[in-house]
């Protein structure tokens, strides 16, 4: 049995375009839609929430050039940011309920239940753990979820689990050529748009370097070896590919290496570590697309739940049907504007063309902006 947590569903209120917004997860998710539906809004809200147990919202709003205010929906009159996470441990309902206070960047309530039982609870400026018995006054201040300044010996062995899912979680959805060929040298971790790429690779193990190097030698055969290496005097990390054609070996810098391959890079470099969930934003950019398939393959594959979004028909023609029916979730708006999320093939126009269709067949046979009201006269949603 799976000993780990895993999304089942997220409920988002009041966070840029999510009004009343819920979606269904399965272990591989594809996000749809047109431009503009709402798709790297929900990317970045999935990613908000991970940055809650970590707590430096200000650092988090920097890296991505945001203030607090661009969080907010036009939508509402409301001023707090509301959700509800819903997670499964082997077979065991855990629950996330919390309200984000965009002004002073924390939660002024939240709540954790794990199979029925309240593990936290902040309310009216105090809080209780099981561990201390007590309804306790917050005498500290904090960013995001109380939880990222509460210590490891306050906290039962769940509330541990819980904070290290959000921890490992990784968001790729801002990889930039320019940022990916970033010499930083103290990076350890990929920073935003993927920055550090080279020093990241510096500081695998060499059972993931080889993993990453194996990985990348099924997309680009010629592929050799991946160096990176650290140049103490510059105070950067020097990071190039060899590649073999016959007896000749050829070395290419990250300066010169295509965009493609980089965020091939990133992408596997960051599966050979233990992470909760990957999310991705438009995974085919900068993808020959006779790559795109192995591509697929390898994120349907991997070893923790992926969360991406595509433009392209091609990326769901290479889904099993299965995986497509659980896992291709379409992204609209409805009148008011607010984006809204239901299994694609859920629908039922959908769910018949693809009995004599595949799902990008399927998906590229159909005019987006009509499913809308379709989906109106549905009871399902």
């Amino acid at each position: 049995m799976n000993q780990s947590l895993s999304l089942v569903n997220i409920k988002a209120n009041n966070f840029k375009s999510l009004v009343d917004f819920s979606l269904p997860f399965s272990k591989f998710n594809c996000l749809v839609g047109l431009n503009g539906s709402g798709k790297s809004t929900v990317l970045q809200f999935i990613d908000f929430l991970s940055q809650q147990v970590s707590g430096d919202i200000d650092e988090w709003l920097e890296s991505r050039q945001w203030s607090a205010r661009d969080l907010n929906s036009t939508l509402t009159k409301q001023s707090n940011i509301t959700f509800t996470v819903d997670l499964n441990f082997a077979g065991k309902p855990v629950i996330w309920e919390g309200s984000f206070n965009r002004t002073d960047l924390y939660c002024t309530a939240e709540k954790i239940t794990w199979n029925g039982k309240t593990l936290l609870n902040v309310a009216d400026g105090k809080f209780s753990l099981p561990t201390e018995g007590i309804q306790a006054p917050i005498t500290f201040d904090y960013q995001g979820s109380i939880l990222s300044q509460l210590r490891k010996n306050q906290l039962p062995f769940e509330l541990e689990e819980f904070k290290n899912f959000f921890k490992e979680l990784n968001a790729l959805d801002m990889l930039s050529p320019d940022m990916l060929r970033d010499q930083h040298i103290s990076g350890k971790t990929l920073g935003a748009g993927g920055k550090m790429l080279s020093s990241f690779i510096s500081n695998m193990d060499k059972d993931e370097k080889s993993s990453l190097v194996a990985t990348l030698k099924g997309l680009y055969p010629n592929l050799v070896k991946v160096d990176a290496t650290v140049q103490k005097s510059a105070g950067t990390v020097r990071l190039e590919i060899e590649e073999k054609f016959g007896e000749k070996t050829i070395k290419t810098e990250a300066r010169h290496i295509n965009d493609g391959l980089l965020r091939f890079m990133a992408i596997f470099a960051q599966l050979t570590k233990k992470q909760s969930a990957l999310l991705l934003d438009e995974i085919e950019n900068g993808v020959n697309p006779e790559l795109i398939e192995k591509l697929v393959d390898s994120l349907v594959a991997a070893n923790t739940q992926v969360i991406v979004t595509t433009h392209s028909p091609m990326i769901l023609n290479y889904m099993e049907d299965e995986v497509a029916k659980t896992g291709v979730v379409y992204l609209y708006k409805n009148k008011a504007g607010a984006t809204q999320a239901i299994r694609l093939f859920d629908i039922p126009s959908m769910q018949r063309k693809l009995k004599f269709m595949g799902p990008g067949e399927a998906y590229e046979d159909t005019m987006l902006e009509n499913l809308a009201s379709e989906i109106a006269t549905l009871t399902i949603i």
